[in-house]
């Protein structure tokens, strides 16, 4: 599975719980309140002030590799 910006966080933590580490590095601490599993990256990354292509870059990469 590819991440896009429109991929909501809830399923990314679901099929690749691995990632969490990554949202939690960049200030996304609230990865286990319902709203914030409910967001899209891109939405998240608006909020947080990151840069949403960097950071779908960090996340597929992990998928890949598998870490």
């Amino acid at each position: 599975m590819t991440i896009t910006k429109d991929t909501i966080i809830g399923d990314i933590l679901t099929i690749a719980p691995q990632t969490a580490p990554i949202f939690l590095s960049i200030g996304m601490h609230c990865l286990g309140c319902p709203a914030s599993r409910g967001e899209t990256v891109e939405q998240a990354c608006a909020v947080h002030g990151v840069d949403v292509d960097a950071l779908l870059a960090k996340v597929n990469e992990a998928i890949a590799a598998g870490n």
